[in-house]
């Protein structure tokens, strides 16, 4: 039976994939867009769009009033700023959305949280029962733990049917964000391997985020559980960067540190970038030493196991996907 849906961030990168396979299988989808936002996309598609962001409480209850679901999808991302910028969106604002569905007869409010809410460490098959830190390296990272927390309280203490998603990197079609910035990097050829990019990157391909997400919507199961969310397959950084290097074609990196060296350094640069009050990020820091230089394999078998889940495309296909649409905005 077609559902109303609350898609928030669905004039962002997965949010929009999201919106874009709710309305192709007959769902209503509504989602909150700031003033200013690219919304061709969404108003091509039918999504009725509600003006105001995720501070905004009026534009949230508008957004959530007669909705049957809610998939959280926005969010304020980077490594870079004050924490509380971060916990104004992603802990306050989900608060408001939270506040908005209850006693409501919801039927699944899903949160797209983050891998990056466990520790900033080696991980070989971590699964959702490791215990996640009180502090975290940035503002992102430390406001996902707290929002995670929220979203479960509201469960525990007044019944919102929560489910929270934990994808790794996320790539493919539309990310305007990390691959353009990786292959502007090759081309500068300012890319250096840490630990000869061996290390396994966490690689989440965006139409099976999405298909975990809609599982998460529909089955039973999923309700009050946490989800880590993957492609399951391993991929190491190296295999990712020169697969950008030669997609794009651009030249492949060059050259390795180890990883004590790695860390020395972004710990030092964000030291001075933050005494001298940098309204930027250095190259280095230590989220960006986690997604470049650390062992992320997380254990998807829950996910496999109580939802269903299974990875449909893997990272040469998906990949493949990635790199033509990032061509396809340079053409």
């Amino acid at each position: 039976m077609p559902r109303t849906i609350l898609v928030t961030g669905a004039t962002g990168f997965v949010g929009s994939h999201v919106a874009e396979v709710l309305v192709q299988r007959g769902d209503t989808v509504r989602t909150i867009a700031r003033a200013g936002s690219d919304t061709a996309l969404l108003e091509k598609l039918g999504v009725t769009i509600v003006r105001g962001d995720l501070t905004d409480s009026a534009a949230v209850k508008q957004a959530c009033d007669g909705v049957d679901v809610v998939i959280h999808c926005g969010a304020k991302v980077g490594d870079w700023g004050p924490v509380d910028d971060y916990r104004k969106v992603n802990v306050e604002g989900l608060r408001l959305l939270l506040d908005a569905v209850v006693k409501t007869p919801l039927t699944r409010f899903v949160l797209v949280s983050s891998l990056g809410v466990y520790a900033a460490r080696h991980h070989y098959g971590t699964d959702e029962t490791e215990p996640l830190p009180d502090h975290h390296i940035d503002g992102y990272t430390q406001s996902k733990v707290e929002a995670e927390r929220l979203a479960m309280e509201y469960h525990r203490k007044q019944g919102v049917p929560v489910t929270v998603l934990r994808p790794g990197f996320i790539y493919g079609p539309r990310d305007r964000s990390v691959l353009p910035r990786i292959a502007t990097r090759l081309k500068e050829r300012s890319i250096v391997y840490i630990a000869k990019g061996r290390y396994a990157l966490n690689t989440t391909y965006v139409a099976n985020l999405v298909d975990a997400i809609l599982l998460a919507t529909d089955h039973p199961a999923a309700v009050g559980e946490v989800f880590n969310i993957t492609d399951g397959e391993f991929v190491s950084k190296r295999q990712f960067f020169e697969a950008v290097a030669d997609g794009t074609g651009m030249p492949r990196a060059r050259g390795s540190v180890p990883v004590w060296l790695a860390r020395f350094v972004a710990k030092w640069r964000e030291s001075v970038f933050r005494r001298t009050n940098k309204h930027h990020p250095p190259r280095g820091t230590p989220a960006r030493l986690k997604f470049a230089g650390l062992n992320l394999d997380f254990s998807i078998a829950k996910a496999r196991t109580k939802l269903g889940y299974e990875p449909r495309v893997q990272f040469q296909e998906g990949m493949k996907n990635a790199i033509e649409w990032y061509r396809s905005t340079k053409s």
